[in-house]
């Protein structure tokens, strides 16, 4: 079964997962910077979310149920993964004893960091929200360029700037 664990190498900018593609495989980053992001009805590119080192790559939906991904999953520097074919993660899951708890204990943490973000955008200013992500996910302020940042914070560049100045100015 271990056969079907492979390493990857990914170049900055790679696609992982293409939109509209079904997912077939979960990718535990060794190293590098991700992000998954949609495409708006404006045609803009929207940035959901960041994944750094140790973090799982999937899109939930497209893996879970098997349907075509609505995101698109994106190296935005270069990184190494372990990539697991479905098959053998669906092995793997009823196999390895406390791999089902595990499993379960991490959807509910994805379902809560989902919830949180919803609830911060309506409840937080983007500078506060801006504070968040670099507490949390200290990679991205240092890895990733502000236009996707700025989308995930759901404001413009030219805000993003802004606020990255007021913050430095106050420090």
């Amino acid at each position: 079964m271990l056969k079907h664990i492979k390493k990857s190498h990914l170049k900055k900018n790679e696609v992982v997962l293409q939109a509209g593609k079904t997912s077939n495989a979960y990718y535990l980053i060794e190293k590098g910077v991700f992000r998954s992001y949609i495409v708006d009805y404006n045609g803009n590119e929207i940035t959901t979310d960041f994944f750094g080192s140790s973090d799982i790559l999937i899109e939930v939906a497209s893996i879970f149920l098997r349907v075509p991904s609505k995101e698109t999953l994106q190296a935005l520097t270069d990184g190494e993964v372990w990539e697991i074919d479905f098959n053998t993660f669906q092995k793997l899951f009823t196999s390895i004893v406390g791999f089902t708890e595990w499993g379960r204990m991490w959807m509910t943490s994805q379902l809560f960091e989902a919830k949180n973000r919803a609830v911060n955008m309506h409840t937080q200013s983007a500078s506060q929200r801006y504070l968040e992500l670099m507490k949390v996910k200290p990679q991205v302020i240092k890895a990733v360029p502000l236009k996707y940042i700025a989308t995930y914070l759901g404001i413009t560049d030219t805000s993003l700037s802004r606020i990255r100045k007021e913050i430095s100015s106050s420090k």
